[in-house]
């Protein structure tokens, strides 16, 4: 695999350390022969399989993130939860998916950047009090197997 966001190849790239959907990822990587490289800054478990690799990076702050963010373009698909890369990403040209299956836009991603910020305020208010986010559900895997197959038939 190159190591450029210019390779025309289409590819996954999963910011993979608490991603959910690492299985559904593959499904559809295999169903529709697109590589998908794992980034962690941990080793873990992942199918013997041509199309799947892992990227280990340091686990210094954000080493994974700027990994992705460098290795994005308009040929990637990137999957994270992480709204600051995936503003990145989207600046790079990337198709970005939440775990949820919501996608980033650059036209949600202000308004994404805008709620995390109120709600890093409401939780240092709040003494350490926070609910955290809802339950992963269901319905968030087939959002997420919907829009990640959706996003593959756009690259091509």
């Amino acid at each position: 695999m190159t190591d450029t966001a210019a390779d025309p190849t289409p590819r996954i790239l999963v910011d993979a350390d608490a991603c959910p959907v690492k299985e559904e990822i593959y499904k559809v990587a295999w169903r529709r022969n697109v590589a998908v490289v794992l980034v962690s800054n941990a080793r873990f478990r992942i199918p013997d399989h041509p199309l799947i690799t892992r990227h280990i990076v340091s686990d210094a702050f954000d080493a994974a993130d700027d990994w992705i963010a460098e290795q994005a373009g308009p040929r990637s698909v990137v999957i994270t939860a992480d709204i600051l890369l995936a503003d990145r990403c989207l600046k790079a040209g990337a198709i970005v998916i939440g775990n949820n299956g919501k996608p980033f836009t650059t036209s949600s991603i202000g308004g994404a950047i805008a709620t995390r910020a109120i709600m890093a305020d409401l939780r240092a208010g709040m003494d350490g009090l926070s609910g955290g986010p809802a339950p992963f559900a269901k319905a968030d895997r087939s959002r997420f197997l919907q829009a990640l197959d959706e996003a593959l038939v756009r690259l091509g």
